[in-house]
């Protein structure tokens, strides 16, 4: 009997074949993982294998690919796109950070070849992925569909580390690494990962504290949690007063989450001792 991979998120509870889950969050891994199925004939019955797509190596994307794009804070404020982040108290200073696309698919596609299907291409909020040196290397589209089960797509333009706010820190500070872009903004000088596949050991900053979100029965979360405390940096450990998940629902909720964290950070032994009492699973 043949064995098939699965994703489940154990988090929200959407499920995928392997494929699937490649196509939408990692299309360059994707296509690798179709190839190597030709490879090794895996193209009999039951097996899904879909049009290999080789990408130009000729880049077509350019430093900032705006062109199609709209910046948020040009639009109208009851704009679907503008009114979700000021719904979420985006500060106003920062909505200029993103963009929108009314066909996201297309809009990817014109940067680089990724959908090969432009079926039920619907807009999306473009979070760019922007370099020290100003260069879009890659982006996410977050979805305005409340009923999305896919509610991030990221694409890659470049094999970088997938931080958001990169070209908007001083990196001789101390960097604050929280877990969601719309998070960072609230916090001064902080870069958000995108994606739970960020290298620890690859963060380029010597002063640094992870800031990861209030779920301490999240077991992918509190595993990573565990590892950075294990490598000494310094993490915050939120307060068991706090019930809210994340930064933007602390702030919805009339919290200061920068006042929360800088009492709440911890490395070493403290961290070790604060972690366990936090965690529940």
């Amino acid at each position: 009997m043949k064995q098939r991979m699965v994703f489940k998120c154990h988090n929200c509870g959407m499920g995928r074949t392997l494929a699937n889950f490649l196509k939408d969050q990692d299309p360059n891994t994707y296509s690798e993982y179709q190839l190597e199925k030709y490879r090794n004939n895996a193209t009999g019955k039951a097996t899904t294998v879909a049009k290999v797509v080789v990408p130009s190596s000729k880049p077509r994307f350019s430093k900032k690919p705006t062109s199609g794009l709209v910046n948020i804070k040009d639009l109208n404020n009851e704009h679907l796109a503008k009114k979700y982040l000021l719904d979420r108290l985006i500060p106003e200073e920062k909505i200029g950070c993103f963009y929108y696309a009314d066909k996201f698919k297309r809009w990817v596609n014109t940067q680089k070849q990724t959908f090969e299907s432009l079926q039920n291409d619907r807009p999306r909020i473009i979070i760019p992925l922007i370099g020290e040196d100003g260069t879009w290397f890659g982006i996410q589209g977050r979805s305005l569909a409340p009923t999305s089960t896919l509610r991030y797509i990221t694409v890659m333009f470049e094999d970088r580390l997938k931080l958001f706010g990169q070209n908007n820190i001083n990196p001789e500070e101390t960097v604050y690494v929280t877990e969601g872009p719309f998070d960072s903004t609230f916090i001064t000088n902080s870069v958000a990962m995108c994606g739970s596949d960020v290298d620890h050991r690859s963060l380029p900053y010597r002063s640094r504290v992870w800031v990861f979100d209030n779920e301490p029965r999240n077991r992918q979360i509190v595993e990573r949690m565990q590892r950075t405390v294990d490598q000494g940096d310094p993490i915050v450990i939120w307060p068991n007063t706090i019930k809210q998940k994340d930064i933007n629902d602390m702030v919805l909720k009339g919290l200061d989450p920068s006042a929360i964290i800088k009492g709440n950070t911890y490395q070493g032994l403290q961290a070790k001792l604060k972690l366990t009492d936090w965690k529940k699973v």
